[in-house]
Formats: structure tokens, C-alpha cells, sequence
């Protein structure tokens, strides 16, 4: 009945209202347009979009769809602003800081990782997804007892969790509790006898344990299923290496470069091989592509192929 006794009064819209209500019409059409654009991978212009959209309406739900497309994009550093300050906007929000435990994860930040993933317990104590990003922020701190802890928490409340069994696995290995890997490997893959991860983790086990041909049937039999599978190549060449087949790591590199010529890492892993093997002509030549391919590599080589994370053996000479 008020509008329509405005209406037939001939009452105007205040300029107060009239600026809001045009106000709130550019706000929904760069929100709007923005969410469109990021369905159609346009993210360039969804950022556009939802930065404008936020400079006339503080509105949670766009910082959201702005933070996914810098995560989308690897923007990382500035949607993890963005997440922080969502968490300032709405404390007991659990998925705003699990989204910032991923993001600090990507940062190599496990400190912060760690405080994210712990508030996103106090939000929700039995969010199984927060004790298994607090445990592998654990984990980059080398805190291994600690990590296994929130991964059996993760696992207790949520039995399939396929990646905190992993992860469990792994850390048991490191620890050198082979047993209990062992369980968490076998329950991996009586779930899915062809889990690549827990094939290759399987055979870390098996070289752990001195089963070297075991390890070797489970490396190759992930390069069969997959081979694509960069990791599984890593694995193989690296057990190689380390059983001194020098050949058979260069053959397997070979064939890994030849699917892959931007596989980084084969070729720092099929350098250090040519070293140990005598040809060191050629094991520059494959440093100096690692290091065209992957600038930042630079930034931690001693001269040395003992840098990589996953190299068996620290004691090789430099060039």
C-alpha cells in the first residue's frame, strides 16, 4: 500500500535511496559478471570484476569467489590476504580457514598453515579435513609424532580417508615403524589394488625393508598403469641409481624426457646418473637444462646433485 500511495502522490525517491539502490545495481552487475567470467575461464576479468564489486560492497561471498580465482590463477600471495581478512569478517567461518590452511600450504608456510588448520578445530572439532591439514603442516616442520597423532584423529573420524592414510604411511616410514605403515598401505590397497600412491609408497616400503625386487615390480607396475605418473619415474630412476643399474636410470629418463621434455626434474635425476657413470660432459648438459626449465632450481644448487628432496645419495661429487 506505500508504494502505491507514493506512487499515485507522485512522491520521488530520496537521493539517499536513488544512490543506493544504484549503489547496489553496479555492485550485483560486476559480482554477477565477474562469476560468469570465471565460469568461462575468463579469470583476468573475473578478478576485474569482483574488485570492483568489493570496492562498493564489502560483501563476503564475492571475497570468496575473488580469493578461488587468484588461487586459480597463483595469485597466491594476495588470496591469502583476502582470506585473512574473510576470517576477520566472520571468525567461526571453518572453510575460510581451511582454504587459508591450503593456501599457506602452497606458500611453503607451515607455521601459519598450522594456526589455520588449529582454528578451523576450534570451529569444527570433528572436521577430519582440519586435523589432516594440521598434520601436514606437521609434517613440513618435521614434527612426526605430532603429525601422526592428528592424521589418526583424521582417520578415527573418517575411516576412507584415503590421502591421511598416505600420509600416515609415509610418516611411519620416515620413523621407521614399518609395521604399522604396513597396515595403513594394506588397507590402501584392498580398497583399490591399483592406487598408484600407495603402489609407489609400497615400494619405498620395500626398498626400506630390503625387498629391492619388490620395489622395483611397484615402481614399474605404476609406469604401466600410468605413464604419466612423473613420481613413479622419480622412484624407478632414483632405486636405480641407488642399485647402481647407471643404464637403466639413463634408459629410463630417456624415455621419460622423451614423453615429457619439460620434466625438470628427470633431467637433474638423469645427470647426477651420467656423473656417477663417468659422463660428465653430458651431466652438465642436463644440469643446464634443469635450470632453463626451472630458474628457481638455481637459486638452491651447491654444485652439487644432492639438493633434490627425494635423492637417496648426499655424498656424490660436484661438478
Amino acid at each position: 500500500m506505500g508504494f502505491f500511495k507514493s506512487f499515485f502522490s507522485g512522491k520521488k525517491e530520496t537521493p539517499e535511496a536513488e544512490k543506493q539502490r544504484n549503489l547496489q545495481k553496479n555492485f550485483d552487475i560486476f559480482k554477477y559478471d565477474g562469476m560468469r567470467a570465471q565460469r568461462m575461464h575468463r579469470n583476468d576479468y573475473a578478478i576485474k570484476c569482483f574488485t570492483e564489486a568489493l570496492k562498493l560492497q564489502e560483501d563476503f561471498e564475492t571475497m570468496g569467489y575473488l580469493a578461488d580465482t587468484y588461487i586459480q590463477t597463483g595469485q597466491l600471495d594476495e588470496a591469502r590476504q583476502l582470506l585473512q581478512q574473510m576470517a576477520e569478517k566472520e571468525p567461526d567461518h571453518a572453510p575460510t580457514r581451511l582454504t587459508l590452511a591450503n593456501v599457506c600450504y602452497m606458500l611453503e608456510d607451515y607455521p601459519a598453515m598450522a594456526e589455520a588448520a588449529s582454528e578451523a578445530i576450534r570451529i569444527e572439532t570433528g572436521n577430519a579435513t582440519a586435523h589432516y591439514l594440521l598434520a601436514k603442516a606437521e609434517d613440513g616442520q618435521g614434527e612426526n609424532l605430532m603429525c601422526i597423532a592428528h592424521l589418526t584423529q583424521a582417520i578415527a573420524l573418517k575411516n576412507d580417508f584415503t590421502e591421511a592414510r598416505l600420509l600416515r604411511a609415509e610418516a611411519l616410514i620416515k620413523m621407521q615403524q614399518y609395521a604399522e605403515a604396513q597396515e595403513d598401505i594394506d588397507a590402501l590397497l584392498s580398497q583399490d589394488a591399483e592406487n598408484e600412491s600407495a603402489l609407489l609408497l609400497r615400494g619405498k616400503w620395500y626398498e626400506a625393508t630390503g625387498h629391492p625386487d619388490e620395489a622395483e615390480a611397484d615402481y614399474r607396475r605404476v609406469t604401466e598403469l600410468n605413464p604419466f605418473n612423473e613420481q613413479a619415474y622419480l622412484q624407478l630412476g632414483q632405486f636405480y641409481i641407488a642399485q647402481k643399474k647407471l643404464a637403466e636410470a639413463i634408459a629410463l629418463f630417456d624415455e621419460a624426457i622423451e614423453m615429457n621434455p619439460e620434466f625438470a626434474r628427470a633431467y637433474h635425476e638423469r645427470g647426477r646418473a651420467k656423473l656417477l657413470n663417468g659422463d660428465k660432459e653430458g651431466s652438465i648438459e642436463d644440469m643446464k637444462k634443469e635450470l632453463e626449465l626451472n630458474p628457481k632450481e638455481g637459486e638452491t644448487l651447491n654444485g652439487q646433485f644432492n639438493n633434490q628432496e627425494l635423492n637417496r645419495q648426499t655424498d656424490i661429487l660436484g661438478l
